[in-house]
């Protein structure tokens, strides 16, 4: 996806006050009002220009988007940091750019989601909103887990910092990826002294040997060749423990094996699919290389025979 540049689109410099940034926004968003302006590409401009007020114009979006950096230039390709917006807390408050859902870039998305509004405006709601990365094995059989989330705030002087708080939360079995929890009670005071509630979006860390997909479950599966060509009952470990799998006997490399049920908890659960794949050994050890050339003298066996070579 390409990097935008929030200063350069409102054309402000990095270090320029709210009101500064809001000028900026009101003049070019007069400019390229799609109703009323000639210039080229104007709608698509009008767009750009708001989506760089959601963030500049918004204390906590702006504070978030800071820790990127400077090194980046508008236009280039650009992925966030794995762990960029998980334990960062959003209120629910808006900046006042146009409420257009459909105007929200691929790269606002990768670096807000579900924090891009929070369905409020300030002042009428106490709600906040944070991302947090669980670990699969957490999805699969819940867990209880310490949670810590930094808030952007403002201080007197109008400057933000970041104040840290813990949270317990109770992760249930069976949540998907992009969930949200919500914790009641846990926002920001509201009006009348009652505070709103906090709704955690939930993503998943890498995995190195699992892959999620809905509710399906995805692994590969390392074989002997004697394992693959014999049949093998073997003991796998899944997210919860292990799991029993029969090999049948010729599987070639890349075969699909399903065990049905044994993805992700629901109703109704995902189902587990492992791919094999047939490791040699290593051919340097002598025992093994006389093991391959009584072969190649004993079995008659060409393997691109039906490829017509």
């Amino acid at each position: 996806m390409q990097f935008k540049d929030y200063y350069e689109l409102l054309g402000v410099p990095r270090g320029a006050g709210a009101d500064e940034i809001k000028r900026a926004y009101r003049k070019l968003a007069r400019k390229y009002h799609p109703d009323v302006s000639k210039e080229p590409q104007a709608e698509e401009r009008f767009k750009e220009i708001g989506e760089a007020y959601e963030v500049l114009g918004d204390a906590e979006k702006r504070a978030a988007y800071d820790r990127l950096g400077s090194r980046w230039r508008e236009g280039q390709d650009f992925r966030p940091p794995p762990d960029f917006g998980s334990g960062y807390e959003f209120s629910g408050g808006d900046s006042g750019a146009p409420d257009d859902e459909a105007a929200f870039s691929e790269f606002f998305e990768s670096l807000f989601g579900a924090a891009r509004r929070g369905g409020g405006h300030a002042g009428m709601t106490a709600d906040h909103h944070a991302r947090v990365d669980i670990d699969l094995e957490d999805a699969f059989g819940g867990a209880e887990r310490t949670i810590k989330l930094q808030s952007p705030q403002t201080d007197a002087s109008g400057r933000v910092r970041l104040v840290e708080r813990s949270l317990l939360v109770r992760i249930p079995a069976g949540v998907r990826e992009g969930q949200r929890l919500r914790l009641a009670g846990q926002g920001a005071p509201g009006a009348g002294g009652k505070r709103g509630d906090l709704y955690l979006e939930l993503r998943f860390r890498p995995h190195p040997a699992w892959r999620l997909v809905e509710r399906d479950l995805y692994m590969e599966l390392p074989l002997a060749p004697w394992e693959a060509a014999l049949g093998a009952k073997l003991q796998i470990a899944v997210p919860g423990g292990m799991v029993e799998l029969q090999v049948p006997p010729g599987s070639q490399p890349g075969r699909k094996l399903r065990l049905k049920g044994r993805g992700l908890p629901g109703k109704p659960p995902g189902d587990l699919y492992v791919e094999l794949r047939v490791v040699l050994p290593p051919a340097g050890d002598p025992k093994v290389a006389q093991a391959w050339r009584r072969m190649a003298s004993e079995v008659s066996f060409d393997p691109r025979a039906k490829a017509g070579n």
